[in-house]
């Protein structure tokens, strides 16, 4: 069970195609606009009623725009995220109704931890983004950079009193309609679930960010969860431009909106061009597009196929693009926007693979030019990102699921 943009459900095809090898039945609950993303690879699916692209496009949606990354526009989206819960409230108890154990994103896992134990089925939270509180970094949703040891557990507890926030409307008539005594605080799930040792893993790699020193020991990181990708070939006219010249750079913002979609692309294409730098723009959910016999603009291309032919990759620094980015071994300039985004691309420029981030807010021609020139033409870069996507593709990131799953099962 899982909800939010594509890089919140594309992970858990790969995983759900790798229990089902196992001999595990799979189900796939989340959005309807994301069903295409199983075909093919024996995960059944459930869908849910919501639209995120619909409600980002929405006037409320549209109105996150104009507000910074931070703990600010954490609360509006927190704000946004209540009143669309109710939506989905059914379609998660008639899934888990099906259902001998329930796999739960950290997106859904207050409601879907109520729902497993309404319905006295075991649960298993997975996780993409590091979510317990730690002494180590600030929290991720936040942008993370540190606020201190002291500041950064603190912040944790306040994201994590947050995201328990945002279910507390719904979680009383929940509890009722599954005979689940009352609770007072909206926090007493997490605290209980903590208390129980409720397993949580984390579908990132260790290389990239190491298991916090103080977590609790059922916290894993397992490594990545990669998507299920069903195509094997780029598209004719993707093949036909890749080999007419040299390695393109990649340029996409993934499930990001913003606000002026012309201007942006015209400032992409400027910067490319200025660092003498062919470029495939993915139109995403932006709306990013270019023109010329040196641009190629795309609409979804599995990571996988197109990235290891780049000369870089430009991106926004979302959990699923930047694992993308990593296996590849490809270098980096991100080009964070909000939430855990900033997190991730301190953690490219951390580990040698991206020069500096430039941040949405602060992009220019000059700005992204100047980036693209030192990512392509300093081979340092180049080369540390090789060696970590050596190291990356060697992890089993989906054996350690399998394994709890299998216990679970036996249970």
């Amino acid at each position: 069970m899982t909800a939010g943009s594509r890089g919140d459900v594309a992970p858990f095809t790969g995983l759900g195609h790798a229990l089902v090898r196992a001999g595990h039945e799979v189900t796939l609950v989340t959005h309807e606009r994301f069903a295409p993303l199983v075909a093919g690879s024996g995960v059944g699916f459930h869908a849910l009623p919501v639209d995120p692209r619909a409600e980002l496009e929405s006037e409320q949606g549209r109105g996150l725009h104009r507000s910074s990354t931070g703990p600010g526009k954490l609360l509006r989206v927190a704000r946004m995220a209540r009143t669309l819960v109710g939506q989905m409230t059914d379609d998660l108890v008639s899934a888990a109704r099906e259902a001998d154990a329930l796999l739960l994103a950290a997106s859904v896992a207050p409601l879907g931890h109520t729902i497993a134990a309404g319905l006295s089925l075991p649960s298993l939270g997975l996780a993409l983004q590091p979510v317990a509180p730690t002494r180590e970094f600030a929290p991720p949703l936040l942008g993370g950079g540190s606020w201190g040891a002291v500041g950064n557990r603190l912040a944790g507890h306040g994201v994590e009193a947050a995201v328990e926030q945002i279910f507390a409307p719904v979680l009383p008539a929940v509890r009722a309609r599954l005979g689940l005594p009352a609770v007072r605080r909206p926090v007493a799930g997490l605290r209980a679930r903590e208390r129980r040792g409720r397993p949580v893993l984390h579908g990132f790699s260790p290389l990239v960010v190491p298991r916090p020193r103080d977590w609790r020991a059922e916290l894993g990181v397992t490594g990545y969860w990669w998507p299920y990708d069903r195509e094997s070939r780029l598209p004719p006219a993707l093949r036909e431009f890749l080999d007419a010249g040299p390695p393109p750079v990649f340029v996409g913002l993934g499930s990001a909106t913003v606000p002026d979609p012309r201007r942006l692309s015209a400032e992409v294409v400027r910067a490319l061009r200025r660092a003498g730098l062919r470029g495939v723009i993915q139109r995403g959910w932006a709306g990013l597009a270019a023109d010329g016999d040196d641009m190629l603009t795309v609409d979804d291309v599995p990571h996988s196929l197109l990235f290891p032919e780049t000369a870089a990759v430009v991106h926004h620094c979302g959990a699923g693009t930047t694992a993308a980015g990593v296996r590849a071994g490809v270098p980096a300039v991100p080009v964070p926007i909000q939430f855990d985004e900033g997190f991730w691309a301190d953690r490219l420029v951390a580990l040698g693979v991206a020069p500096a981030s430039v941040p949405l807010r602060r992009l220019t021609a000059d700005t992204l030019a100047d980036a693209l020139a030192r990512v392509t033409r300093e081979t340092e870069f180049a080369w540390r990102a090789q060696e970590l996507g050596v190291r990356v593709r060697e992890e089993d990131g989906t054996a350690p699921v399998v394994e709890v799953v299998g216990r679970l099962a036996e249970r």
